[in-house]
């Protein structure tokens, strides 16, 4: 575990040695907005429209902000009290072996999802980009069936995991890829102004359209349905103890300044691509926003090239972390028997890697529609922003020397959040399963 602290924490703050200096506020704000603003920006327009409409969403998002910060809180809290560096370390410190290894488990499947998304979108995008740079769509038949065995979608998302994904992931160590992964922040930034100014290019307008009531349990059910879909987007708390350990100022009045203003700023860029998407498609706005503009249109293509780099360079770093957790697991249970040479390390590596890879682009191919598996990863991420840190703050509240009146009242927020993150489970897993079935 003390091998994937540094590993991740390198990876999240390569710029600083957190033996000698430590990371500046404004530091661990561009951290957190790397780690939050990515792939997740793309489903938000379609999430508005599932809703039922721009004021529901934003209503949605502002009642979530105060539970995603506090979780951000807990967690800093709870590393600064178990002085541990890296999410697991915190919650088997205060929660016990049990529930780390649960974290553990859910820590690679957010992993593993999270990677399958970005395969989704890069699969997307490279069809678009297709389609533009070598006319693909003159080249189709009636129904749409390309003609060609290269310029299909499935073929192209082959190429990028077996040419540039699997040598860029395959390394023990992943030194490039570090210094530009900010590219989803940039790319994140650029997709969402985009959007507004495309929104005011348009002829015919779409002003806010009302929120259309079927009964109360359907427009409940409409507003939850777009919690997913923020815990997707504003997930950075797997990260959170990382960047939080490699501080300079770790008072708690620091770290909620840090949180506040990284979530804000989030919220904003996710509120306006989400609004201004919404308005630009209605209803016919497609899971993926990019997909709902012509294949032809120059801002939107680089769009895609950003996003493009920006998967090339992330889905690495996603993947040696969960890997990481798996290797070492494997590799302990191994030392019990067996003295684990050089060769074994490196051939588990490998054999971990192009499982990995292997596994999320198969399921890239045949789940098309990256809004379920987006709803999948924010039912998982409720354990993340929810769950563990309030099962952080309630055993730690057993042992730390605070008056009674204090400890109940944070003993009685912990357990609401976890109470929360349990219906954001139970509600997303079911909601995933469910429309895959009815689809079928």
């Amino acid at each position: 575990m003390e091998e994937l602290a540094k590993d991740s924490i390198s990876l999240l703050v390569p710029d600083v040695d957190t033996d000698r200096s430590g990371l500046s506020s404004f530091g661990a704000v561009c951290i957190m907005l790397k780690t939050t603003l990515g792939v997740g920006l793309l489903n938000f327009p379609w999430a508005f429209n599932k809703a039922g409409g721009v004021y529901t969403s934003i209503a949605v998002e502002m009642v979530s902000l105060i539970f995603l910060i506090s979780g951000l809180v807990m967690l800093g809290y709870a590393s600064y009290i178990s002085k541990e560096s890296t999410y697991q370390g915190v919650v088997k410190q205060l929660c016990g072996p049990a529930i780390g290894r649960l974290c553990e488990v859910s820590y690679i499947l957010n992993m593993f999802l999270v990677c399958v998304a970005f395969l989704q979108v890069a699969e997307d995008e490279v069809g678009k980009l297709c389609d533009y740079f070598y006319m693909n769509e003159a080249m189709t038949d009636g129904n749409g069936i390309p003609k060609h065995w290269y310029t299909d979608h499935k073929f192209g998302l082959f190429v990028i995991c077996a040419v540039i994904l699997l040598p860029l992931s395959v390394p023990k160590e992943i030194a490039l890829q570090k210094y530009t992964s900010m590219l989803g922040t940039l790319a994140a930034t650029f997709l969402a102004v985009a959007i507004i100014i495309k929104y005011y290019l348009m002829k015919d307008k779409i002003i806010f359209p009302e929120f259309h009531h079927t009964s109360r349990i359907s427009s409940w059910a409409s507003m939850f349905s777009v919690v997913p879909t923020i815990c997707f987007g504003f997930q950075c708390h797997d990260a959170s103890v990382a960047i939080y350990s490699s501080m300079k100022n770790k008072k708690l009045s620091n770290w909620i300044l840090v949180c506040v203003l990284s979530m804000v700023f989030c919220l904003l860029i996710y509120s306006l691509t989400g609004a201004y998407g919404y308005l630009t498609f209605g209803a016919d706005v497609a899971a993926d926003i990019l997909m709902s503009y012509p294949g032809n249109d120059v801002v939107i293509i680089i769009g895609r090239l950003l996003f493009g780099i920006s998967i090339i360079t992330i889905y690495p770093i996603l993947l040696l972390l969960g890997r990481s957790v798996l290797n070492d697991v494997w590799l302990t249970y191994k030392r019990k028997y067996a003295i684990i040479s050089e060769w074994y390390e490196t051939f588990v590596r490998i054999t971990l890697t192009v499982s990995w890879i292997l596994a999320t682009m198969l399921i890239a191919m045949f789940v098309p529609d990256i809004s379920d598996v987006i709803t999948l990863i924010g039912g998982i991420s409720g354990f993340f922003i929810f769950i563990f840190p309030g099962l952080c703050l309630v055993c730690a509240m057993q042992t730390e020397p605070v008056s009674p009146k204090i400890r109940n009242c944070w003993i009685v927020w912990g357990s609401i959040t976890i109470i929360c993150g349990a219906f954001i489970f139970g509600q997303s897993t079911t909601i995933a399963v469910m429309e895959v079935f009815l689809r079928k």
